[in-house]
């Protein structure tokens, strides 16, 4: 008779997927019959329910011990031994990011792990790691039969002269400062300067000093990979093999986003690709962190652990000894601010490329006085004229709106019904194509009425302009233009309704490339990252929105989407010295337009500087936005205010409130989402360790809060540390 198997004695910590609010947000207590390391993998029960979770090194004083009985502990179900451990450093990034950004240390560490492998088996996982070595062990076409000094010797010519890529003076002074120097480095390079090819120099560096070395190279959005990943899989394929560069992005399926992070894990993969959350990725040998277009709000996460991938970057680069680069032709204020000159209290190392690559010029920028065309004109004229003339002339123009549909709301002229959304705080956008009004926050859509729903009248109206209404109006002004083959006007329009469809990106830009497109309409989806060679002109048809909006980012949002969108025309040498930029304002003498007429950021940044300091704004202090949802706004409000005077009741939280300033909680921007009321209370202290303090401690008191008669009907709380829209 087999001799039964001891039960299993030695209590382990474990993080498994729980959020802050629970108050189950530390490590779990489980028996084990061996202790795995830190890090490792594990399968466990929870309720009713198998979880995937990570072992820890949290002391039992630091777990979730409760007053569970250890003989009421619960075994952990399996250990995934076929995969090496969450190293001690990747450990560390989770414990700070879930620590700062006041988060559970499981759910964040959970949330960095690709969706599939939380479902899968051993048995399974070792299926798949035998698969996917059978792939990287196949021999690359390059280097096959080539012997190791040879390999080597190409990968040191890949970094002397790339695929006859000659540097210029700006790139190798960049160059060179970011090989002597520790940084972090600021990369402050013009639009169409050579920053990518920066980029690429210094990672086939880093790769060819060491066998074992990784990098990652991180963008703000998925539609700017794909073109970034095949520059670098052009340049490392045939020296690395096909694993050697991988992506992470939330576009890809759960099994793409498993063999990424497996091949990154395993130190198969050199090169990760990916946006903010490849920020965690799991890579033993990093060495190298890039950041483009580091100023880029996409990189603040808006949900779960609202965590800023940027600044994780920053401090994972000094927590493993990796260098770190940010890249950015209009960096944010407060990366600029980092970069002062270090007798200034600057922290990071400021590279400047102020010049394009070649011949190259910046484009003129022309303001067209609003006040001065005809009344209820969309496209000035002027801008008519000088659109049709390069259309002429073969080359293309690329019209920017920041605004998707036809038009942002349907109004009645009789009664003033508008297309309200019955759901949330916001109007319904009208999108003519196929007649529906769809919520862009709720995603309720519905057949647009035939006549107005509270009046009867049949006479109901589009308010306003979208790029689909702003396409249909181009393509009326542009009937009689046609191209030099005498064929009629082709127009393209991208933005996120347009590129729905798997491959629709690619598709488009493909078209814009291969010169099949003359006019491109979009939104910011084109304004920013893509190398367009043929587009000589760039008009924004309305920017004024945010010159006087109550946000204090907002100036420093736009002059960094226009200077972007000026980027994107005249890249190519041979067009360059007739490249222009449009602007249609209604105020041409805005300080913020005269900078960006002279492609001055370092003055636009100086003035933005002085009045944030003048105001204690951010980066002169530090904020946090706590924010409630409940079924009624009176509940979310009550139960911030409710908090923040019990945090005058605790001695933890009280001694701290002299360095803190608490306003009352006001309802959000767009109070109501899915018949959820939101509402946020901003704090604010001019010392991060202050703050930091004050929200630890206070995480008890909204715990206790919350647990109140009269805050029952709260859903959920959240704290965004360093918020960017307020």
């Amino acid at each position: 008779m087999p001799q039964a198997s001891a039960p299993p004695t030695s209590q382990i910590q474990v993080l498994v997927h729980t959020p802050a609010y629970s108050q189950m947000a530390s490590a779990l207590s489980y028996l084990s019959s061996e202790v795995p390391p830190p890090g490792t993998l594990v399968r466990v029960p929870l309720g009713q329910r198998e979880l995937l979770g990570v072992v820890w090194d949290d002391s039992p004083a630091q777990a979730q011990q409760s007053t569970v009985e250890p003989a009421k502990l619960r075994p952990i179900a399996g250990v995934l031994t076929s995969l090496p451990p969450l190293s001690s450093h990747w450990r560390s990034l989770i414990s700070f990011a879930a620590s700062y950004y006041q988060r559970a240390k499981g759910e964040v560490a959970l949330a960095a792990l690709p969706p599939q492998l939380r479902d899968l088996s051993q048995v399974q996982l070792g299926r798949k790691l035998k698969k996917l070595a059978k792939i990287a062990n196949q021999p690359t076409p390059v280097t096959t039969g080539v012997a190791a000094d040879t390999t080597a010797a190409l990968q040191q010519a890949a970094v002397a002269a790339p695929h006859g890529v000659v540097l210029s003076a700006e790139q190798t002074v960049a160059i060179d400062q970011f090989r002597n120097h520790n940084g972090p480095f600021l990369l402050f390079g013009a639009t169409g300067s050579g920053k990518t090819e920066v980029f690429m120099h210094c990672t086939a560096e880093l790769l060819a000093a060491s066998p074992q070395a990784q990098a990652l190279v991180m963008v703000p959005e998925i539609n700017l990979t794909p073109q970034l990943e095949e520059r670098f899989k052009a340049r490392f394929y045939s020296l690395y093999g096909m694993e050697a560069v991988v992506s992470m992005h939330s576009g890809m399926t759960p099994a793409q986003r498993l063999n990424s992070w497996l091949a990154a894990h395993s130190g198969a993969a050199r090169i990760v690709l990916g946006t903010r959350m490849a920020v965690f990725a799991s890579m033993p040998q990093l060495k190298l962190i890039i950041v483009d277009e580091e100023h880029d709000p996409s990189y603040k996460s808006g949900e779960g652990a609202r965590y800023s991938a940027r600044d994780l970057a920053i401090y994972r680069g000094h927590l493993e000894g990796a260098k770190v680069m940010l890249g950015s032709a209009t960096p944010s204020l407060e990366s600029w601010h980092h970069s002062r000159p270090a007798p200034e209290g600057g922290r990071y190392h400021r590279l400047e490329m102020p010049s394009r690559v070649g011949s190259g010029q910046l484009p003129l920028v022309r303001r067209v006085d609003m006040n001065h065309q005809p009344k209820a004109c969309i496209i000035s004229p002027p801008l008519l004229a000088a659109i049709a003339e390069r259309i002429a002339r073969g080359e293309q123009s690329m019209v920017f709106l920041n605004r998707r549909g036809y038009a942002p709301v349907l109004q009645c002229t009789d009664c003033d019904w508008k297309s309200e959304c019955p759901h949330c705080s916001a109007y319904r956008v009208y999108h003519k194509i196929d007649r529906t009004l769809r919520c862009h926050h709720c995603g309720l859509s519905e057949r647009v009425p035939r006549a107005c729903p509270a009046c009867g009248n049949p006479d109901i109206a589009p308010m306003g302009r979208g790029t689909e209404r702003l396409e249909e109006h181009l393509a009326e002004l542009l009937v009689q233009v046609h191209r030099p083959d005498g064929q009629p006007v082709r127009i393209v329009r991208i933005d996120a309704d347009t590129t729905r469809l798997k491959g629709a990106l690619e598709s488009q830009l493909a078209q814009v490339h291969a010169g099949d497109v003359d006019v491109l309409v979009g939104t910011q989806m084109i304004a920013k990252g893509h190398d367009f060679r043929r587009i000589t002109l760039v008009a924004a048809v309305n920017p004024d929105n945010a010159l006087f909006s109550s946000d204090f980012r907002a100036p420093e949002r736009l002059f960094s989407l226009l200077m972007q969108a000026a980027g994107r025309a005249g890249r190519d040498s041979a067009v360059a010295g007739s490249s222009e930029m449009w602007l249609q304002t209604f105020h041409p003498t805005h300080p913020l337009y005269e900078s960006l007429k002279k492609h001055d950021y370092p003055t636009f940044a100086a003035s933005q500087l002085k009045e944030r300091r003048q105001a204690a704004m951010p980066p002169f202090s530090f904020q946090a936005l706590v924010r409630s949802e409940a079924r009624t706004q009176e509940t979310a409000q009550g139960f911030l205010n409710a908090a923040s005077q019990a945090a005058g009741e605790q001695n933890d939280t009280a001694a701290l409130l002299a360095h803190l300033t608490r306003y009352p909680a006001v309802p959000m921007g767009i109070a109501r989402i899915a018949n959820i009321e939101r509402a946020q209370m901003l704090i604010e202290s001019p010392s991060r360790a202050a703050l930091q303090k004050f929200l630890n401690a206070w995480q008890i008191v909204l715990h206790q809060t919350r647990a109140l008669p009269e805050c029952k009907g709260v859903l959920r709380w959240a704290i965004d540390v360093d918020p960017l829209n307020i």
